[in-house]
């Protein structure tokens, strides 16, 4: 059980309990209500993924996915309910200022979806994402009405079941339906764009755009959609891509080099595993979540774009930093930042980046690895990676340190991705 969330666990029992699988075998999908979910967990908890990875582990094993039908009502079948966003895709990049007539919310300390909204709004990024002067009009849970669509050649009807709209914005000739993210994606839940809008095309007569708005890194991205087939939930298409970021403070090599000198690197403490999280900004991204609130182990896996090994790593990576700190409570385990973490996140643009910067090449593998390139001019191979891990005696071997030696080149890169050249 130790590799399975409470979702899991609880799924495991219902898909038993009333024979899940023959049933959509034989039929094509079961439906289920509330109160059969509630018998193991709160539905709500147990009915909204909004990335593929949060979906539950016998979803997954057979391509399966679920749907609300109402408030009290859901369905289970072999649906594709959720839209990749292909990691090579083109975007146009904007730089913003900020607005410093605003004293109430500060760049780049947005913890929350909200404050990302609202600060989005106040800098002009909506109404330059549209092309016309926007004010916000929707937010918060509503009724979706009643309507019918196909997915995967099956019927569906939806029958006032609720949805929630993160901001709408309206302008002389658009109504922007924004959903909301404080963290990169890869993939996302249609049914949080597809609901809404099928609610408001049968209100208002001005065109309704559905946006997926993300805030990662201290950068927004909004992704405009369009349903090809208004009765169709799968016939989404992106049909453009934004990146709004701020004009940085830079950072310069002379930066870097006086921090070198700063630092007297050291390894972590005994237990803290080496890092494997190859992707060093969604190490940001979950800081960010953590500096709005602590979270369990299965608030992350449920709840972000981690499954239960992901989660495990980019913890760790944040452990091994010093930037996160883990309690363990019988089976609960929490995590919330530390001192220094909140020390950083609260600093200015360029400070938060030499802050985390500092973290890192404050151990000794970085540090090492992070002085080569600045020698050769070059990031080194990962051959030369391991080797100089190996000289450092980490009690890794095998394939698993030609691994940590990927998440050494990924994160130097990173570093040099934030100095100007």
């Amino acid at each position: 059980m130790a590799n399975l969330t409470k979702n899991d666990i609880a799924w495991n029992t219902l898909f038993a309990r009333y024979d899940l699988l023959t049933k959509i075998r034989n039929d094509g999908y079961f439906e289920i209500t509330a109160a059969q979910i509630n018998e193991e967990r709160e539905s709500r908890l147990m009915a909204k993924f909004d990335h593929s990875v949060n979906l539950p582990a016998i979803f997954k094993e057979h391509h399966l996915s679920i749907l609300p039908l109402s408030r009290t009502k859901y369905i289970v079948g072999p649906f594709r309910t959720h839209f990749t966003i292909a990691s090579d895709l083109e975007k146009q990049h904007v730089f913003f200022e900020i607005p410093h007539n605003i004293e109430s919310i500060s760049f780049p300390n947005l913890n929350s979806e909200s404050l990302a909204l609202n600060y989005a709004y106040i800098a002009g990024l909506i109404t330059d994402f549209l092309g016309e002067e926007a004010y916000q009009t929707l937010s918060g849970r509503m009724s979706t009405g009643c309507f019918g669509f196909t997915i995967n050649n099956r019927s569906i009807t939806v029958e006032n079941s609720q949805c929630e709209i993160d901001a709408g914005f309206e302008s002389d000739n658009y109504l922007l339906l924004i959903e909301a993210k404080n963290y990169a994606v890869d993939d996302f839940l249609i049914r949080q764009l597809y609901y809404p809008f099928r609610l408001w095309s049968s209100k208002v007569h001005k065109k309704v755009i559905p946006v997926l708005m993300t805030f990662s890194n201290d950068t927004f991205t909004f992704y405009e959609f369009q349903f090809t087939d208004i009765s169709h939930y799968s016939s989404l298409i992106l049909t453009r891509a934004v990146e709004y970021s701020l004009q940085p403070e830079p950072i310069s090599s002379d930066d870097i080099m006086a921090l070198l000198q700063s630092l007297s690197p050291a390894e972590s403490v005994e237990g803290i595993p080496f890092p494997q999280a190859d992707k060093f900004e969604r190490v940001i991204d979950l800081l960010g979540l953590l500096t709005e609130k602590e979270l369990t182990k299965d608030d992350i896996t449920e709840n972000y774009q981690f499954d239960i090994r992901q989660t495990q790593y980019y913890t760790d990576a944040g452990r091994y930093l010093g930037l996160i700190d883990k309690t363990t409570d019988g089976d609960c385990v929490t995590f919330r930042l530390t001192d220094n973490a909140i020390k950083i996140f609260n600093s200015s643009y360029r400070n938060k980046y030499l802050g985390i910067i500092a973290a890192m090449l404050n151990k000794p593998i970085f540090y090492a690895v992070f002085k080569e390139s600045l020698h050769n001019g070059a990031v080194p191979s990962r051959d030369v990676i391991v080797t100089i891990m190996q000289e450092a005696n980490l009690s890794i071997s095998g394939t698993t340190i030609t691994r940590r030696a990927s998440t050494v080149s990924s994160w130097v890169n990173w570093i040099w991705g934030q100095i100007e050249v």
